[in-house]
């Protein structure tokens, strides 16, 4: 292929993977839910090599994929199983620390860097980078910002979006366009960098980005909450707010039927109180003062909660590393539904007044469909992120008839449920290849064609990362 030899030229062989057994790792999504073909998978060095390879693939009319950590949780990082193979870009190898500023409170970094990495340079000047998920170890940069990615810190410090100051963009033409401002005001213009995040590769390749740090947390109060339904955990987060907001980091909720899937599947994980309490509740308070007045004030609310009947039990970290475990339980989540089944996730988010509804009427829905079949949340509560997830055993799974069917009916039923709440179906996980057809039901049509014109203008060849984020339309180049 002439494409491949090309690459090769510039590139080197070692940067051009070709072969199937090569290309295993990088075709298929780590659930094993998605698979598709790949002309080839490249993995540039620098900014320069990933604009030489857009511009031979647009010489040659082949469609680009850009790929991090490849932990999508909607297909959005390997190919579809239909259409022209595309390029693979690998990003892993840009994976420099390129400066950190303290004093400005930014960090500049390549897309490949790990989000791990990023947390632990952050910390060695001092300093926060809030986004955290339970992919950290593994996600890049680059997807995180091309995902919007959200996490547990939302609630005090936002999304990805709202902790990147610049960016840096291989555009489709091959130009790259150097937007990696530090700055908190900029007025000349319009915001650009806004147009990539959360546009999942499909107007051009991130390759570096400015990134907002925070002074660093010094000091924590962890708890491990009881509580009889998501109604008293909404009234317990109101507890906190008013008593601590400044301070208030976290606030997860899980259920009996999630929390039990982590303890049986994860080697290791142990639950802070017994998975016979139906539902459970994670906070955090964390500060840069003294330790021993965020436990009080810790110990405060939770004996509000307790006197107000809204807390059943409650446990303290009493150390470091109990706070730790208790995160860990947390971030076991996705790693527990992969083993345990089949989870059919929903990424909803609805106004946080109404998660105790949308808890209930998702529930109602999806048994009307499947009766009594198992339901595992676990939510993002500070924000009113749901992650509602009807599950199947693997066995369970296996046997059903037209699974791929029912499985699209019940998704559907819960995104219908968060719509009709004034919520979305996609609140940090991203569209991909899984939800295009929900933006074509719940986005309005002045919305689509917002959003194609812009696709439209940066792409005019659709060869970014086609079929993903927008539902196909008849006019888009095929």
């Amino acid at each position: 292929m002439a494409l491949i030899a090309e690459l090769k030229s510039f590139l080197g062989s070692d940067a051009v993977l070709g072969k199937g057994s090569d290309l295993a790792g990088f075709v298929e999504d780590w659930r094993g839910r998605y698979r598709g073909a790949a002309a080839c998978v490249v993995v540039p060095s620098n900014t320069d090599q990933v604009a030489a390879i857009v511009r031979a693939c647009l010489h040659f009319g082949v469609p680009v994929l850009p790929q991090g950590g490849n932990t999508s949780l909607c297909g959005g990082a390997v190919p579809a199983a239909a259409g022209p193979p595309p390029v693979i870009v690998n990003l892993s190898r840009m994976r420099r620390i390129r400066s950190v500023d303290a004093v400005n409170n930014s960090i500049e970094v390549e897309a490949g860097c790990v989000l791990a990495s990023v947390q632990q340079a952050a910390a060695k000047a001092g300093r926060l980078y809030a986004v955290s998920l339970g992919a950290e170890g593994s996600c890049q940069i680059g997807g995180n910002i091309a995902t919007n990615a959200g996490g547990t810190g939302v609630l005090r410090y936002g999304n990805t979006r709202d902790n990147v100051l610049g960016l840096e963009v291989v555009l489709p033409d091959g130009n790259v366009w150097n937007g990696l401002y530090r700055l908190r005001k900029n007025n000349t213009g319009l915001d650009l960098k806004h147009l990539f995040i959360g546009s999942e590769g499909t107007m051009g390749i991130i390759t570096a980005a400015t990134l907002k740090l925070h002074p660093l947390p010094t000091t924590h109060a962890v708890a491990w909450i009881a509580v009889a339904n998501p109604a008293a955990a909404l009234e317990v987060l109101g507890l906190y707010q008013s008593a601590c907001s400044a301070w208030l980091s976290a606030f997860e909720m899980i259920n009996a039927s999630q929390l039990q899937i982590v303890l049986d599947y994860v080697p290791g994980r142990r639950a802070p109180l017994p998975p016979s309490y139906q539902w459970h509740v994670l906070v955090e308070l964390s500060g840069t003062g003294n330790e021993q007045a965020l436990t009080e004030v810790m110990q405060m609310v939770l004996e509000q909660g307790s006197e107000r009947g809204l807390i059943d039990n409650a446990v303290l970290a009493s150390s470091g590393s109990q706070r730790a475990a208790m995160w860990e339980v947390r971030h076991s989540v996705s790693e527990g539904n992969k083993k345990a089944g089949v989870s059919l996730t929903s990424d909803s988010a609805v106004p946080v007044s109404a998660v105790p509804e949308f808890i209930e009427r998702a529930t109602t829905a999806v048994h009307a469909i499947a009766p009594g079949l198992s339901i595992n949340l676990v939510a993002h509560l500070g924000d009113g992120n749901v992650h509602f997830i009807p599950f199947f055993t693997h066995a369970q799974w296996g046997v059903l008839a037209d699974r791929e069917v029912l499985g699209a009916r019940i998704k559907h039923a819960v995104n219908e449920v968060a719509h009709a709440l004034g919520g979305t179906f996609s609140a940090e996980h991203g569209i991909g290849q899984t939800l295009t057809a929900e933006m074509a039901q719940f986005k309005s049509a002045i919305e689509l064609s917002m959003m194609r014109g812009i696709k439209q203008l940066f792409d005019p060849a659709n060869l970014f990362n086609p079929s993903r984020l927008l539902p196909v339309s008849t006019q888009e180049p095929s």
